[in-house]
């Protein structure tokens, strides 16, 4: 298999593929990897990959599902791999392996998931951009100069450019739909609770967290949480598994929404033409299709100032905890000489926050999931820009870094991505969707797409009919694996 039939297909496809043994799952890992050290020397995706016929072995009953044999790659966070690294783009975590699979670990083997490697992030995931000291920046595979963004930019650029079809992402405040909106890509952030976070972690940043991934499909997402959705034993959350897997529901119409949008964030700032107009273009699409739509400006529940501080407290505790039990792991003090400046005042902010502090914080979260659910009793979906702004260049975002304290730090990186960060709190699912371009830079626009609580379904039928109406596939960033290979 050359690396121009490779990257066209998606996972699904390369699945179909091989079940029809029309090539065997290692000749496609062979091509994965062939993409991998072609391109990752471009974009500096991948922090690790190791060879096809080390890649973690599937399960024996993975053969019938729709993503077995495709190659995959996991975000150096959150997903731990027995006897692999998980560094989680810090010093302090340097050459940390871990002692088992994680949960999740687990469902993408018996998904048969194939995974070769694992993906760059920001120092602990507390950014929107990947540009980390520690294995330098993650560029764009539509544009070099310009940021893939994160926390999951690793998986966003090396989807984008053809390495692996769909890869492992996590999001606690936009880090599945950042990445996938300035890659061009699909990015489905779950309900919380959709997905485990254990064994070892009962909830990710007070229940901010979850996982799932980003795709150059619809399908390829949906087949993907059908693997990994369902809880663990002993899990925090319970919610109510699906009525339907999720792939059936891209066959389903989503009937007629009634459809809010929003083109400005909360909090004050305006959005940029660009991506005003983009938005705008896709709300008058939805109402060709039949769906109600009309501009809303949503209750967030509290001020913008409140909804920062309470994210500054979860995202910040979180970090002090575990850089004090990476410190004990790892034998390094938690000083700048490990950590870059921005996550050391988000460590020493986070140091002094107190259980009144958090207890706070938790109830400025259930303003916000009380004000989101009165928003859905009126409304189906709410369609916002999924960011502001295109991508930004490289080095433009950490220009702040060694100026801010850690509630500094916390309110640069909202106000960079202010659109996403509800879903977070308020527990809802949430999507990016690749629906726009921008003629002059040629960059991706996302559109963002938040349902009520637990309805991964309307999203993903909604996303399936704009697929359909605003196609994306067909667009390929200048940097794409097999473009100018010999194979």
């Amino acid at each position: 298999m050359n690396l121009a039939e490779y990257t066209s297909f998606d996972g699904v496809g390369l699945s179909h593929l091989i079940s029809r043994g029309e090539v065997s799952a290692s000749e496609v890992a062979s091509a994965a990897l062939r993409a991998l050290h072609e391109i990752n020397p471009k974009i500096n995706a991948v922090v690790e990959s190791w060879a096809a016929e080390e890649a973690q072995v599937v399960s024996e009953d993975a053969g019938t599902h729709p993503v077995s044999g495709v190659p995959f790659l996991v975000k150096d966070l959150g997903v731990t791999i027995k006897g692999r690294c998980c560094e989680m783009g810090s010093r302090i975590a340097e050459g940390l392996v871990a002692a088992e699979d994680s949960n999740l670990m687990v469902s993408f083997r018996k998904a048969g998931l194939v995974t070769i490697g694992r993906t760059t992030i920001p120092e602990l995931a507390v950014s929107t951009t990947t540009e980390g000291r520690m294995c330098g920046p993650t560029r764009n595979p539509w544009n070099l100069e310009r940021g893939a963004g994160g926390s999951s930019g690793g998986a966003g650029a090396a989807v984008a450019a053809g390495i692996v079809p769909l890869a492992h992402a996590t999001d606690g405040g936009g880090s599945i739909r950042v990445p996938a909106a300035f890659n061009g890509l699909f990015g489905m952030k779950p309900t919380r609770g959709r997905v485990s976070n254990g064994p070892a972690v009962d909830e990710v940043w007070n229940g901010l967290g979850v996982h799932m991934g980003v795709s150059r499909s619809v399908r390829d997402s949906a087949a993907l949480l059908d693997a990994v959705n369902g809880g663990g034993i002993g899990e925090p959350y319970y919610i109510a598994p699906p009525t339907n897997s999720y792939l059936s529901e891209l066959r389903r119409s989503p009937g007629k929404l009634k459809i809010g949008f929003m083109l400005n964030p909360a909090n004050g700032a305006r959005t940029a033409a660009v991506v005003a107009n983009a938005t705008l273009a896709v709300a008058r699409c939805l109402a060709s299709l039949g769906h109600e739509v009309e501009e809303v400006t949503p209750d967030l529940g509290v001020s913008w100032d409140a909804f920062v501080h309470a994210n500054a407290q979860f995202w910040t505790a979180n970090a002090a905890l575990r850089l004090d039990m990476l410190s004990a792991a790892t034998g390094r003090l938690v000083t700048t000489e490990f950590l870059e400046p921005a996550t050391y005042a988000v460590y020493e902010y986070g140091s002094r926050v107190s259980g009144t502090d958090l207890l706070a914080a938790l109830q400025t979260r259930n303003s916000v999931a009380r004000a989101a659910g009165r928003f859905f009793q009126h409304y189906d979906v709410v369609l916002t820009p999924t960011l502001p702004d295109l991508a930004p260049r490289i080095g433009e975002y950490n220009r702040v870094e060694t100026s801010v304290d850690g509630l500094g730090w916390i309110a640069h990186v909202l106000g960079q991505t202010p659109f996403t960060a509800l879903a977070n709190v308020a527990g809802l699912p949430a999507m990016s969707v690749p629906l726009s371009f921008d003629d002059e830079t040629g960059l991706p626009i996302g559109s963002h797409f938040c349902a009520s609580f637990g309805r991964e379904d309307i999203l993903f039928r909604l996303a399936a009919q704009l697929e359909v109406t605003m196609p994306w596939s067909e667009r390929r960033p200048p940097v794409w694996a097999g473009t100018n290979s010999p194979d």
